[in-house]
């Protein structure tokens, strides 16, 4: 009876266990920006996981994903130069 015991509580104790480690990781996830959660390679499992249990997170990680792979409008012959901020121009839109 004792062993039958121990073996219950130790199984028991495993599973509060790997419980409490996947919703620490869970907990964590969420919490990340949205921005970040795709810039490291394991982005693409975080997508999968967005695509089905949080469809308004993938399709503004899509948008987000498009409005980043825009090109700028080049500017008009009359516009105004641009300015210069750390060797980089930036043209105001």
């Amino acid at each position: 009876m004792a062993d039958i015991l121990g073996t219950l509580l130790t199984i028991a104790i495993l599973l509060v266990v790997a419980t409490a480690i996947v919703v620490a990781i869970v907990a964590v996830y969420a919490r990340t920006p949205l921005e970040r959660k795709y810039e490291s390679a394991g982005g693409g499992l975080g997508g999968s996981f967005d695509a089905v249990w949080m469809p308004s997170a993938h399709e503004a990680g899509s948008e987000r994903d498009r409005q980043t792979q825009r090109t700028a409008p080049a500017p008009a012959p009359g516009d105004p130069l641009g300015r210069i901020d750390d060797e980089r121009i930036v043209i105001e839109v």
